[in-house]
């Protein structure tokens, strides 16, 4: 039988070759972004992948894509623009290494009950509606089929053509951004859903007295001509207009529906979420970072960030990378007194807190513990606050604008210290007297003055100073006091005892230490519900500054000698269940110990002897001898930091850092403290780097 050849139409070749040769384009652009690759990152261990559940998921937040985006920076300086290229290959990559991208319909019909994910699912999200939206990222998503959220800032999209947009603190051509016909267009294709990133509120506002602009979403507005914030309420119907007219706008201009929320800088709270449900948009994307598993509100979706310098290796880590809490990442930290800042001349306290901002810049901790109460007479009690708050003298409004100056000018993390108990309040207050008491009745004087937390309306006050510390700073941790103690005679005051009774124990302190059994309950009940009141101080921190984390002081007796529980009411091993970091007191002259390196090396082989002991403790060195007022040499402190790591200790940290007077040494301190070359940076979390936030006058530039 004669054989014929017949020459396929062109058409029908492409529609055939189609699947191999985005096959083999992945491939090639998986290869070329491997070979750029350094190999030290490709050698880091992946964590595990999430599980596959049908449900859990995971999201990347893209902003910009440009060509040749390193050069662009000279012009437009913007970490989270991508490169084209970049761009192209990952979603390449995406494909070839068995990801696979969902729509937002998608993620909300699995989570009512729906047809589940599919494995290794993830969210494309895009925000501030750049044209490269249009003109880049569109095609690329309809040659894949690729679905993704798009957020945009309605009032910079508003603007005419050939005018300015105000893009953070400076203006922008308007011929940056997605032209409104461009956006009803992707609309149409039902491969883009439209989110709101806000109509004006991705800017910075009016923050303290000092001038700081922070995220407006998330700020109560400072007004100078008062000297007063906006109440909550103020605030929230701000937030919620807002919202409203941005969510409407993009519905008129483009003919969808809007449900979700962006929150600009990855800025919110609760409040803020509760008025985007109002507005009608019960979703809301943050910048927290980790999985989207069951139990992660869709109120609250996390989202990875990607940057300018990611590539492939980087989004796979990206992709898996762990919950705060799951693994906890390497803790150095410098503890700061405010007080040391504090200089009742206003430009003298500038200068010293430019003088902290330099020595932590200089030291690149991962974090600073920042001292939010004031205690000038050094006796560990707040007589007031460095923030505005319902009960308490307000020293100077200082830590509001510390904290934010050293989170984006030193780029670390900042812990607010403070009490769980030792406030003094005004005289005036009635609740002034209602102290933890011994069994005789009195207060110890070696003791902190502390406020008794079994009295509820002792509870509800201390809770009042959180959340107003939450109301009034941006931070991202909280260190409570080592003032959380009660000793084996106390609490003998009249709520304390009425509580124990509802323990099931005699209101008498005497009876209850007189039996080793009642004892034993009494110590284990005292500690929990020591941990239960910081829990509940930092939900109501939270409300305000979520995905806060956690840290307490623990002395070091009742870590070495598990029995000295019924003295203190703290034990390890509960403190490390409760919180991210137990901050160990290993203050080797504060204990008096004379042989300091044989009792650290007991400190650390208990932590490791302990599960979660040297992943989950801080060893907070002492640099000042209190008995003397003299710093602790700089050669011993580096003795005890090289003992401690040679000991496998991750964590560390030291406390008093003056850096008024560069003690300890810098040179020092950066050797131990350090976290600038532990990790590459496509290791590292990443920190949101949107359209920067304006310095105020006076601020430092980056």
């Amino acid at each position: 039988m004669r054989r014929t050849t017949t020459k396929p139409p062109p058409l029908a070749f492409m529609r055939a070759a189609l699947p191999w040769l985005l096959a083999l384009l992945a491939l090639l652009a998986l290869l070329a972004l491997l070979a750029t690759c350094s190999l030290p990152a490709l050698a880091q261990p992946l964590p595990p992948a999430d599980p596959d559940d049908g449900l859990s998921f995971r999201v990347i937040s893209f902003h910009d894509v440009r060509a040749n985006v390193r050069e662009s920076f000279e012009a437009s300086p913007d970490e989270t623009a991508v490169d084209e290229r970049t761009f192209a290959g990952t979603l390449a990559w995406l494909q070839y290494s068995g990801y696979h991208p969902v729509s937002l319909q998608q993620i909300v019909d699995a989570r009512a009950g729906g047809k589940p994910l599919p494995p290794k699912p993830v969210l494309l999200t895009f925000d501030d509606g750049y044209r490269s939206a249009y003109t880049k990222v569109f095609p690329l998503l309809r040659r894949y089929n690729y679905p993704a959220v798009m957020a945009l800032v309605t009032s910079w999209l508003e603007v005419p053509k050939g005018q300015q947009v105000h893009w953070g603190d400076r203006p922008a051509p308007r011929e940056n951004f997605l032209l409104w016909s461009e956006a009803a267009e992707m609309a149409r294709s039902g491969l883009v859903e439209f989110a709101s990133h806000s109509d004006a509120m991705h800017t910075g506002i009016l923050a303290n007295p000092q001038g700081n602009l922070l995220p407006a979403a998330a700020t109560h507005r400072y007004d100078p001509k008062t000297g007063r914030y906006e109440d909550d309420d103020a605030y929230v119907r701000r937030v919620e207009a807002d919202l409203r007219r941005s969510r409407e706008i993009i519905e008129q201009r483009t003919g969808a529906k809007v449900r979700s929320m962006v929150w600009p800088y990855g800025a919110y709270n609760s409040a803020a979420i509760e008025a985007s449900k109002r507005a009608g948009m019960p979703v809301t994307f943050t910048l927290d970072d980790g999985p989207n598993a069951p139990a992660v509100p869709l109120a609250r979706i996390r989202r990875a960030l990607a940057a300018y310098d990611n590539e492939a290796p980087a989004f796979d880590r990206m992709l898996r990378s762990p919950v705060g809490g799951e693994v906890r990442p390497v803790n150095r930290v410098m503890h700061v007194d405010l007080d040391y800042v504090y200089d009742p001349d206003p430009a003298q306290q500038e200068r010293n807190l430019s003088m902290l901002i330099d020595r932590v810049a200089a030291v690149r901790p991962r974090a600073v513990f920042l001292q939010a109460y004031a205690d000038p007479d050094g006796d560990g009690v707040a007589d007031a606050l460095y923030f505005p708050n319902r009960h308490l003298p307000v020293r100077a409004d200082l830590f509001g604008r510390a904290a934010w100056q050293l989170r984006s000018r030193a780029g670390v993390k900042v812990y607010a210290w403070m009490p769980v108990m030792a406030f003094r309040l005004p005289a005036s207050n009635p609740l002034a007297t209602h102290t933890v008491t011994a069994q005789d009745g009195t207060t110890h004087a070696d003791r902190y003055h502390r406020l008794t937390p079994f009295d509820p309306a002792v509870r509800a006050l201390v809770g009042d100073i959180y959340e107003d510390l939450g109301r009034h700073a941006f931070f991202e941790g909280l260190l409570f006091h080592d003032d959380a103690t009660l000793s084996d005679d106390e609490d003998a005051s009249p709520a304390a005892l009425a509580t124990y009774a509802k323990w099931g124990l005699p209101a008498d302190v005497a009876a209850i230490r007189a039996s080793p059994e009642l004892m034993a309950r009494w110590t284990t009940a005292r500690t929990r519900y020591l941990i239960d009141f910081t829990q509940e101080l930092a939900a109501r921190t939270g409300a305000w500054r979520p995905m806060l984390e956690t840290a307490r002081n623990l002395y070091a007796r009742p870590v070495l000698e598990p029995q000295a529980e019924q003295w203190f009411a703290q034990n390890y091993e509960a403190s490390l269940a409760a919180y991210d970091y137990v901050a160990l007191m290993a203050m080797p002259r504060m204990e008096r110990e004379a042989d300091a390196q044989g009792w650290l090396a007991r400190l650390a082989k208990r932590a490791a002897d302990t599960p979660r002991g040297l992943d989950g403790t801080v060893f907070e060195l002492q640099a000042r001898d209190w008995r003397t007022g003299k710093p602790v040499p700089d050669a011993e402190l580096s003795r005890q930091w090289t003992l401690l790591q040679r000991s496998g200790v991750r964590h560390l940290g030291y406390y008093p850092d003056d850096f008024l007077n560069d003690q300890p040494g810098l040179d020092t301190v950066r050797r131990a403290i350090s976290v600038r070359t532990l990790l590459p940076r496509a290791l590292r979390t990443p920190a949101e780097t949107e359209p920067p936030l304006r310095p105020a006058q006076g601020e430092r530039s980056p």
